[in-house]
C-alpha cells in the first residue's frame, strides 16, 4: 500500500526485522482525518498506538487560560500514542491534524500481543530511549541556554524530522513561526527577532510559512 511507505521509510521501522514489520503493518489499519480533527485529547482512556502516514499530528497541551503549547509536530513514518498502552494510563497530550491527515492504527489488543515478541519490545524500548534523550536535551535547552542557542537547536532537531531523529538533515523546514513559537514558549516578536539574527548570520532563510536552512553546520555551533 503506498500510503504505508512512509512508515517503511523511517527510520525505526526499517530497522525491525522484515517479519516483525510486516507483523505490525498487518495489525493495523488507516484512519482518514480533515484539517484540525482531534485525534485523542490529553486525558483521554487509552486507545490505539498510531503512526503518520500523511500529512502531520500536532502533539500539544492547553493550559486552564487557553495557552497551547506544541510539545512536537509529528511528520510521515511517526509512531506515537504507546504511553497510555504500557502504563494504563491517560493520554498525555492532544493529538490534532494538521492539514488532511492519514494515520494507522494498531489496536491496542494487537499491541499488546505485539510486545509479547522480544524484538518488538526491545526496539520499542530503543524508541522510547531515543525520544527520552531529546526530551531531556528539551529541558536542559530550557533551564540552561539562551533563547538564540534554544532556537538554533531546536530548528536543528526540526531539520532531523523533530520525532524523526533522521541521519541527514533537511534543508526546508514546513513550520509556520506561530508553531515554532509555541514550541518554544516565546512570544511572537521574540522569536522574530531571534530569527532574523539567525538571518543575518547566514543560518537560514526565512519563507512564507517555512524556513530555509542554509547552513545546518553554522546552525548547530550557534546552538552550542
Amino acid at each position: 500500500m503506498p500510503e504505508l511507505d512512509a512508515l517503511r521509510a523511517n527510520p525505526w521501522f526499517a530497522s525491525l526485522p522484515p517479519a516483525l514489520a510486516e507483523a505490525v503493518l498487518a495489525a493495523g489499519r488507516v484512519q482518514k482525518l480533515s484539517p484540525g480533527e482531534v485525534l485523542f485529547r490529553q486525558g483521554d482512556a487509552p486507545g490505539d498506538w498510531h503512526a503518520v502516514c500523511h500529512g502531520a499530528i500536532k502533539a500539544s497541551s492547553t493550559a486552564a487560560d487557553g495557552t497551547e503549547s506544541i510539545l512536537a509536530v509529528l511528520e510521515p513514518g511517526n509512531w506515537f500514542g504507546e504511553i497510555s498502552l504500557l502504563d494504563g494510563g491517560p493520554r498525555v497530550h492532544d493529538a490534532t491534524a494538521v492539514g488532511a491527515t492519514g494515520v494507522f492504527a494498531v489496536p491496542a489488543a494487537a499491541f499488546a500481543r505485539l510486545m509479547q515478541d522480544n524484538a518488538f519490545a526491545t526496539a520499542l524500548a530503543r524508541l522510547m530511549a531515543g525520544r527520552l534523550r531529546t526530551l531531556f536535551g528539551i529541558v536542559e535547552d530550557a533551564t540552561l541556554r539562551p533563547t538564540r542557542a534554544r532556537l538554533a537547536r531546536r530548528l536543528a532537531l526540526l531539520a532531523r524530522g523533530d520525532a524523526t531523529l533522521a541521519a541527514q538533515p533537511r534543508q526546508q523546514l514546513p513550520v509556520s513561526q506561530e508553531a515554532l513559537a509555541m514550541m518554544l514558549g516565546l512570544t511572537r516578536q521574540t522569536l522574530s527577532k531571534e530569527l532574523g539574527e539567525l538571518a543575518k548570520a547566514g543560518a537560514l532563510k526565512l519563507g512564507y510559512r517555512s524556513i530555509d536552512i542554509l547552513d545546518a553546520a553554522l546552525l548547530e555551533r550557534l546552538g552550542e
